[in-house]
């Protein structure tokens, strides 16, 4: 349990009003969207919302991404819209591409397009703005809206909310500030499907909460887990399964940090010999790289593991002895069978989306 929640939960009496009046708020505001007293736009191409009900950690990045190769996959142009946490562009919307830098373009987004570079991504807090110059621009086929559940300033045709396990237990409908949701459970509906990261066997355990929860939605409910593959240098681009049992020094600025090591233990077969922690989104420095690289010759190591999203903070900076994972989605059972995963729905949905669109005269009906 975090920091955070302890304080929360031993603040609650004096958060819950508070929490109370941020549901109140968050209701009128989804209210003011659903009668047009706010205005958004609707985007012409099939949209998809990855976001999730609470903050962070969900695996809303490694999502977008498996979406942006779905689209590659299919000859589709994709396009990402994302408000770029931490980004700080001369200007918005700023069109981020590989080569660009973190601090301009967001650690995230910059991982994004340089994985997928064949896509638009684009930062901007006003993604209207910077959907309606993209459309005309980039004349995008699918078009992802990065963190996107509240964001209802533009219209989505399908929105994919992401759970954690502790959405479902002690952090259930337990507002900002009393708990880390957005919005309170009455917003769920807007859900076409939700997606939690967790094993199989985890899977099947919070099934019951599922049921108990979310059943009278009935929305599928499917589970991914993101998997390392191999180990890439990330100087050279080399690749390599392993370490070859050599000592490694594990660096992460994420928001979960507990869980990378995990990985890397469980992946590798062995802990490292040091694991530095950085805040999420944390900007490195040259002070940084030399302190973790010191921290890595004292202790013997031959590497330094990172996640990709370090590495592309790290950039230039990055010596030989760098290293990041190479992963991947994994899609695994769901609430509607152990064979029916999120690829597979995702399939029919989207065709089910072009099928509406030409039946409609090239015009789709967004969802809320």
């Amino acid at each position: 349990m975090s920091d955070i929640t302890t304080l929360q939960q031993s603040f609650a009496p004096l958060l819950k009003p508070f929490a109370w009046a941020n549901a109140k708020a968050m209701r009128l505001r989804e209210w003011a969207y659903r009668r047009g007293v706010m205005k958004a736009w609707t985007p012409p191409v099939v949209t998809v919302a990855v976001g999730n009900i609470g903050w962070g950690g969900t695996g809303k990045t490694p999502i977008a991404g498996w979406l942006l190769n779905w689209a590659e996959a299919h000859n589709r142009k994709a396009m990402l819209l994302t408000r770029g946490y931490k980004a700080h562009p001369n200007s918005y919307p700023y069109h981020v591409v590989p080569g660009a830098l973190a601090e301009e373009a967001g650690d995230e987004p910059l991982m994004l397009a340089t994985e997928h570079p064949e896509a638009v991504v684009l930062v901007d807090p006003v993604r209207s703005r910077s959907g309606k110059l993209g459309v005309k621009q980039f004349d995008p086929q699918l078009i992802i809206l990065d963190d996107g559940f509240q964001h209802m300033a533009v219209k989505r045709h399908c929105n994919l909310v992401l759970l954690k396990p502790e959405d479902l237990s002690h952090q259930w409908n337990a507002l900002i500030p009393a708990g880390s949701w957005r919005e309170p459970k009455e917003a769920l509906h807007r859900a076409d499907a939700f997606l939690i990261k967790i094993g199989p066997e985890g899977f099947d355990s919070l099934l019951p909460h599922f049921d108990t929860l979310l059943g009278h939605l009935r929305r599928p409910i499917f589970s991914f887990q993101i998997i390392p593959t191999g180990l890439r240098h990330v100087v050279t681009g080399q690749v390599k399964k392993n370490f070859d049992k050599k000592n490694y020094l594990l660096v992460t600025g994420v928001g979960a940090p507990d869980q990378v090591e995990r990985t890397a233990k469980q992946y590798l077969g062995y802990k490292p010999a040091k694991h530095i922690v950085f805040r999420d989104h944390h900007t490195y420095t040259k002070n940084d790289v030399f302190r973790i690289e010191s921290e890595a010759r004292a202790r013997g190591c031959e590497a330094i593991l990172c996640t990709p999203k370090d590495a592309v903070k790290l950039g230039p900076m990055c010596s030989d002895l760098f290293w990041k994972f190479d992963l991947r989605v994994q899609f695994g059972p769901s609430s509607i069978g152990k064979e029916n995963r999120f690829d597979t729905w995702w399939d029919r949905r989207h065709e089910q989306l072009l099928s509406q669109k030409a039946s409609h005269g090239g015009h789709l009906t967004p969802g809320e």
